[in-house]
């Protein structure tokens, strides 16, 4: 499995996972007309975050962002891990495995970044285990939006 830097090229791709991923874990259809450009304007522009693929058998098999939180009480940024989604037939094969490891170790060697971090639905039971297993510990804190842009 390479992990890589997603390149514009990818756009299309990435954006398809997502709409994958939307569907899989809450049976939202997203709207292409948003994701796409969204997907886009995030590997134009790297301050707003950053995608890793994982290639294997000449495809994309699996994709993971990060976003960035500055805190100031550690005096660093979090990276959040979003949008991870791997293909079916590759599940089980340690894509996401291969993917968080690479970001844990970028993260790791970076002396700005102060901590992992992501949310998953409540009711996704199978990236709840696999995080567990990576060593991401579940917190006392709760998420809550107010969103404007509802797919």
């Amino acid at each position: 499995m390479k992990i890589r830097k997603a390149r514009l090229p990818d756009a299309a791709t990435i954006a398809d996972f997502n709409r994958r991923l939307a569907w899989e874990t809450e049976r939202r259809r997203l709207n292409p007309a948003r994701i796409n450009p969204g997907v886009r304007a995030l590997l134009r522009h790297p301050a707003k975050g950053i995608y890793y693929v994982a290639e294997g058998k000449g495809t994309i098999a699996g994709q993971l962002m990060i976003t960035y939180e500055w805190s100031d009480w550690r005096n660093g940024n979090f990276w959040w891990i979003q949008s991870v989604y791997v293909l079916p037939e590759f599940r089980k094969q340690g894509v996401f495995r291969a993917l968080f490891a690479h970001v844990h170790k970028l993260a790791k060697s970076n002396k700005s970044v102060c901590g992992l971090r992501l949310y998953m639905h409540a009711a996704n039971e199978r990236a709840r285990r696999s995080y567990e297993r990576q060593g991401l510990e579940h917190t006392k804190y709760e998420v809550f939006e107010m969103d404007f842009r509802s797919p």
